[in-house]
């Protein structure tokens, strides 16, 4: 069994609209979509403040090559690094806001804390 969420996608799309959520997240720090869609964001964005609080080349390189915006890295490795340098994870928070209109989907809010 996979230890993700296939999205209902085939695996070039997934990758492909998870790197656009993550970088949308990062330079917005806040998004609005599905709860699934959040949840598997939530999880690469962590790893990817994670990353940018070690803070050398090769962590740098490592995110450049998921996030495709090297302003939204040099933003990560600035700001929002510093910003949780003394937190050990948790650095996303989820806000339910009901079911979509035409389809029903869990809408949710992902913001930095």
């Amino acid at each position: 069994m996979a230890s993700y969420r296939k999205l209902g996608r085939p695996t070039d799309q997934r990758k492909a609209m998870l790197r656009n959520l993550v970088t949308s997240f990062l330079k917005h720090e806040k998004i609005q979509t599905t709860s699934t869609r959040a949840q598997e964001t939530r999880n690469i964005a962590e790893k990817m403040i994670t990353l940018a609080k070690r803070g050398d080349l090769h962590a740098r390189r490592q995110v450049l090559s998921f996030v495709t915006e090297e302003e939204v890295v040099k933003k990560l490795f600035d700001t929002i690094a510093l910003k949780y340098n003394e937190r050990n994870g948790g650095y996303t928070r989820m806000y339910k806001m009901g079911p979509r209109r035409g389809d029903g989907a869990e809408l949710v809010i992902l913001e930095l804390v």
